[in-house]
């Protein structure tokens, strides 16, 4: 199996207000949330983003760990599963502007407002059933996506993200290591479907032979 790493420790951290989050979630919020549409994106807060748009002080200081951790380079070419509207790929073609990327999202609405240097490179599509050849991306990376999916639609998505790379990927998913952050997860998710210990996850990696690396995102 892959590393535990944390790629992402660059990327800047929010003060979360998990009590008032909480309080203002309601089972319709996550309904309206969980249609990925543009309620979510570009919607009021409660649910989702409120308000998804560019700022290059939260994927650029990332990049670098990437292209050292998987050693890419102008030849590499790189699948970004949970894409949305392709700021981490218009980033890293920033950084390497040969490089060959892709992206995917079960978001008709992420895709057609993506940002338009990428737009050309990303296509709607599910994590569970991936439009790509076997062995297709030297890495494949997925930031808090399939953990979107029922626990045996996500087995689905790391076999596929396993399929269509050659050996390298990357993954976040909602995670917890003790009770109290198991009830900070659970006030302050909003998509999830599937959110398990990090013992369970590393249990679950193992048995549907995912090989990649991962982390977590714990809130």
């Amino acid at each position: 199996m892959g590393i535990e790493i944390d790629l992402l420790k660059n990327y800047p951290k929010t003060k979360r207000d998990l009590k008032q989050r909480a309080d203002e979630k309601t089972p319709e919020d996550r309904a309206i949330a969980r249609q990925f549409g543009k309620e979510f994106f570009d919607g009021e807060r409660k649910h989702g983003y409120g308000g998804f748009s560019y700022m290059s002080r939260f994927w650029q200081p990332v990049i670098p760990t990437f292209i050292e951790h998987f050693n890419l380079d102008e030849n590499s070419k790189v699948l970004d599963v949970g894409c949305a509207k392709g700021f981490m790929l218009f980033d890293l073609k920033q950084a390497l502007p040969n490089i060959s990327i892709e992206g995917i999202d079960i978001s008709s609405y992420a895709i057609e407002n993506a940002k338009e240097e990428v737009k050309s490179f990303l296509k709607v599509g599910n994590a569970k059933e991936l439009p790509y050849e076997d062995n297709s991306f030297d890495v494949v990376i997925s930031i808090n996506t399939i953990h979107n999916l029922e626990k045996e639609e996500c087995a689905k998505a790391l076999k596929e993200i396993q399929r269509v790379s050659k050996g390298k990927s990357f993954i976040t998913v909602d995670a917890y290591r003790n009770e109290e952050e198991k009830e900070a997860m659970f006030a302050w998710n909003l998509t999830a479907k599937t959110i398990m210990s990090v013992e369970e996850w590393k249990a679950f990696f193992k048995e549907v032979g995912y090989t990649g690396d991962y982390y977590w995102f714990i809130p």
